[in-house]
């Protein structure tokens, strides 16, 4: 029969190995996931950015249209500022609602899965 002792040296060595191996899993499972979250957000910030560059283009030729409709170059910005105002307005007063909240589940479950 083997020794007491020896039964229980080896028990807390396989424990210790044990919690070695768990403790590393974790390591992984935890950059594993903020590997995900980071790849996502730059990849997501890469296309934002393309997509504000379109915009800032197109918003340009709107304005340069808008000013040779109205007669003055300088009245289709005046448009397109007073626009954007307004929906500035709008998207402050809907924050919380919209966009805090949706931002905040998204990156809760991009997270937890």
């Amino acid at each position: 029969m083997e020794d007491p002792i020896t039964s229980v040296e080896a028990l807390f060595k396989r424990t210790t190995e044990y919690l070695e191996t768990r403790i590393e899993l974790v390591k992984l499972q935890t950059v594993n996931k903020i590997t995900d979250v980071v790849s996502s957000f730059v990849s997501r910030l890469i296309i934002m950015i393309i997509i504000i560059l379109m915009i800032v283009v197109l918003n340009t030729g709107i304005a340069i249209w808008l000013g040779e409709l109205l007669g003055k170059m300088y009245y289709g910005f005046f448009c397109l500022a007073g626009f954007y105002l307004l929906l500035v307005i709008i998207l402050a007063a809907a924050r919380r609602s919209w966009i805090k909240k949706a931002i905040g589940n998204k990156l809760v479950r991009k997270m937890l899965n």
